[in-house]
């Protein structure tokens, strides 16, 4: 196992899959992340404007470096339907060497995608 400090996990909750995707799509053609994860269908309950709410919503995990924290933050709120948008980094304290290796290579913006893929852990992936 490698140490992962030098890499976050971040979760940012969407009204729907296609807002997610969007959103997404967005982080990974800037490289800000490696690759977001959806978890459609979540249930939310929530205070909204002194009211208790409750909803459904998708919720995004997102991997990226820390050094591109910052820069994703911007990208997600400025991008996001929402008035407050959920925008929370958890570190990562440690991971599959193979995994945060690629990870780090996704999100330089000098990689080729045939370096990026060739460096992936998982050899079903695109």
């Amino acid at each position: 196992m490698k140490n992962g400090g030098k890499f976050t996990i971040v979760l940012v909750t969407a009204p729907d899959l296609k807002t997610a995707r969007g959103l997404a799509k967005l982080a990974l053609t800037a490289r800000l992340i490696a690759c977001a994860n959806f978890v459609p269908r979540i249930e939310s309950h929530y205070w909204w404007q002194g009211k208790l709410e409750r909803g459904g919503e998708v919720l995004m995990i997102l991997k990226t470096p820390r050094a591109r924290l910052a820069a994703l933050e911007k990208l997600i709120l400025a991008r996001h339907p929402y008035d407050t948008a959920e925008f929370v980094a958890l570190p990562v304290s440690g991971g599959s060497r193979r995994y945060l290796v690629w990870l780090e290579r996704c999100c330089r913006r000098d990689r080729k995608y045939a370096e990026i893929k060739s460096a992936h852990v998982r050899r079903d992936h695109p």
